[in-house]
């Protein structure tokens, strides 16, 4: 089983003709998002202990671009995003993955 994460980016089109003089201009405009895969969570586990561990990795914001978390839900070993699939149907190998990201390892790095 793995836990996926749906995020969207934004963009702030605001920002492209700021000086960096004052409050930076605001017009969010989405532009898409990942499907993050998140592999070595164990059973039975609480996913919002997962999510907090995970949101640290996967959530930004500045001034110029945002990515957020919008849901997330399990599914079964070997599961591909419609991009990966549409991938490997139309050129026969996937060139850019979804990213994905091992439970284990952030436990571990947020313990050190």
């Amino acid at each position: 089983m793995i836990l996926v994460i749906e995020t969207q980016y934004m963009e702030n089109y605001g920002a492209h003709d700021w000086d960096g003089e004052g409050e930076c201009p605001q017009y969010w405009k989405a532009k898409g998002g990942s499907s993050y895969k998140v592999t070595g969570v164990p059973v039975g586990i609480d996913f919002q202990e997962v999510m907090e561990v995970v949101s640290a990795e996967i959530e930004v914001s500045n001034d110029h671009f945002s990515e957020s978390i919008i849901g997330y839900r399990t599914e079964a070993d070997g599961w591909l995003s419609w991009f990966e699939q549409s991938q490997l149907d139309y050129e026969g190998v996937i060139r850019y993955p979804e990213p994905t990201l091992d439970y284990g390892s952030l436990v571990d790095r947020a313990m050190a």
